[in-house]
């Protein structure tokens, strides 16, 4: 989010510095403005999926693994919701008085950026929700985890 509030920023700044604000012509950026942004959010996504399935497979009990990696696709559905619930509070807030608002139908005239801003300062907050989650968590001991123990113990079975 911090990489699209930046480029918002720096699209902003040149539709400012050539007056663009009402052009139908394209701003004078290139596209590949996009590729940092794009492969975070993606990569992102990939490691946190990853991750969420090897967390249900493990800690879940066994009869409960399917169910839980179910769920773990239900919120990404369920983000995606309140992703649009959030885009309808900040809209509805920031028209509120006759203004323009953070995203208006003419994007070269709001303020996307703050809305970038927003969801990289609430990205924060469930980071460090998640940390105190993740402290207070007791790990379920794997298969691995055990074997690893024996070995280390100086038990080992070979």
């Amino acid at each position: 989010m911090v990489a699209a509030g930046v480029l918002e920023v720096v699209r902003l700044h040149i539709i400012h510095r050539d007056n663009l604000y009402d052009s139908k012509d394209c701003i004078p950026m290139s596209i590949f403005w996009q590729v940092p942004q794009y492969f975070l959010v993606g990569a992102a996504e990939v490691f946190t999926f990853i991750g969420q399935l090897e967390f249900f497979y493990d800690q879940a009990p066994d009869a409960m693994r399917s169910m839980c990696s179910a769920l773990s696709l239900t919120t990404v559905a369920l983000g995606n919701y309140l992703s649009t619930l959030l885009v309808t509070i900040v809209t509805d807030i920031t028209t509120k008085n006759g203004k323009l608002g953070w995203i208006p139908d003419n994007l070269n005239r709001g303020h996307l950026d703050y809305y970038f801003w927003l969801l990289a300062i609430l990205s924060f907050i469930n980071f460090l929700v998640y940390l105190l989650i993740a402290k207070w968590y007791t790990y379920k001991k794997t298969a691995d985890d055990l074997e690893q123990e024996k070995t280390s113990d100086g038990f080992d079975k070979d």
